[in-house]
């Protein structure tokens, strides 16, 4: 994240007595990426951050793959998906699905990867270490590994979209320049990017739970002060947000491929939005994709409508997987019927991997199993 922050009450300098009314010690703590090497920031508490007065070990987090894949296109309808009511504890490994209708009373931290929430529908305010960041449907939310953090849900229903990456969530190299900072031909500007916006301190000692996902497990935590402690803050590492309809798509005399609608990128994958937007403006111009085979990648896509220029069939929170190995493109008939349309208000999120996808044996309920026979016209 190439953009620096700050909130709250800071020292002059880093790593010198930084006191509190009363003369003692705010507590320091450093939290960043890739050792002392990567994006960092630097948070100052009323207490100590390393404080647990007991733990327990809660769950394993087991994702079981279905027990006999055969390779075939997939599409999953996750419209009638009911989960639990929290949003941490209740995700089907579907990617990860939510759709929470309750706040959790504890705080959680990922120690084993970022996430990238995509919010499919509902508000609210992501609650962290580093301040306030508001939510609201089309919303991406970034947030880096070891952020503790809670959901305030202001509204329902609710419905996330979960991406959990081992690497960074970050924006493409190829928008920025040596410095960091996005192209003017990127499709969208640090100005589109959403930042924690307030920092509310709680000095209030108690009984506290904190979750960590880490190793494949969830550790429950107690803690004897409120987590969200921090008094200040400043750095290149903290939660932010961009909406999908801040994404400014390219348009084409002729179709362009689908890395015009890049939106992040991470160690192995890509994340792309297929946003509404004119169609090509040549008069012999096909807008729908061509077919195309997925050599050394797997697609995925999330329908975050009901609209989409290639396919047939799908509905609002569809999840359709492409596998490698295999050609696919628009259905019978919806090429012929792309050419003369002026443009398109699909929404929809697409996941590239570059390494094979395993789907979850939680997932084949709401399976469509005609899908991979829709090509037959």
């Amino acid at each position: 994240m190439p953009l620096y922050h700050r909130l709250g009450q800071l020292p002059p300098k880093r790593h010198v007595a930084f006191r509190k009314p009363d003369g003692s010690l705010y507590p320091e703590e450093l939290m960043g990426s890739k050792g002392f090497s990567g994006p960092s920031s630097l948070l100052y508490h009323l207490r100590l951050p390393t404080a647990v007065k007991a733990l327990r070990t809660l769950r394993e987090v087991a994702l079981v793959a279905e027990p006999s894949p055969a390779l075939r296109h997939r599409h999953f309808r996750t419209g009638p998906l009911e989960t639990g009511p929290s949003p941490i504890l209740d995700r089907v490994p579907l990617l990860q699905m939510v759709r929470p209708s309750k706040e959790d009373d504890f705080f959680f931290r990922n120690g084993q990867g970022d996430e990238l929430l995509f919010v499919t529908e509902g508000e609210g305010v992501l609650e962290s270490s580093f301040g306030s960041l508001p939510f609201r449907s089309g919303d991406y939310v970034v947030i880096p590994r070891g952020t503790l953090h809670r959901y305030r849900l202001a509204s329902r229903p609710q419905r996330f979209l979960v991406l959990e990456s081992r690497g960074s969530v970050r924006t493409p190299k190829r928008y920025r320049n040596e410095h960091g900072q996005l192209l003017e031909g990127a499709p969208y500007s640090e100005r589109d990017l959403r930042l924690p916006s307030t920092l509310e301190t709680h000095d209030q000692e108690g009984d506290f739970g904190v979750l960590v996902k880490s190793h494949g497990r969830l550790t429950e935590i107690r803690m004897p002060h409120h987590p969200l402690d921090v008094v200040g803050w400043d750095g290149y590492y903290f939660p932010w947000a961009l909406s999908i309809h801040d994404f400014e798509p390219h348009v084409g005399r002729t179709h362009l491929p689908p890395p015009v609608h890049q939106t992040f990128e991470g160690d192995g994958f890509v994340v792309c939005s297929f946003c509404p937007r004119p169609y090509d403006f040549d008069p012999n111009a096909v807008p729908a994709p061509y077919s195309h085979e997925n050599v050394m990648s797997d697609e995925v896509l999330y329908y975050a409508n009901s609209e989409f220029m290639s396919r047939k069939g799908i509905e609002f929170g569809s999840i359709t997987l492409h596998p490698d190995g295999l050609p696919h493109g628009p259905q019978p008939g919806r090429t012929e019927e792309s050419i003369g349309k002026k443009s398109t208000n699909e929404l929809a999120v697409m996941i590239d991997t570059f390494r094979p996808l395993k789907v979850a044996e939680a997932s084949l309920g709401i399976e469509d199993a005609g899908y991979a026979f829709s090509w037959l016209g």
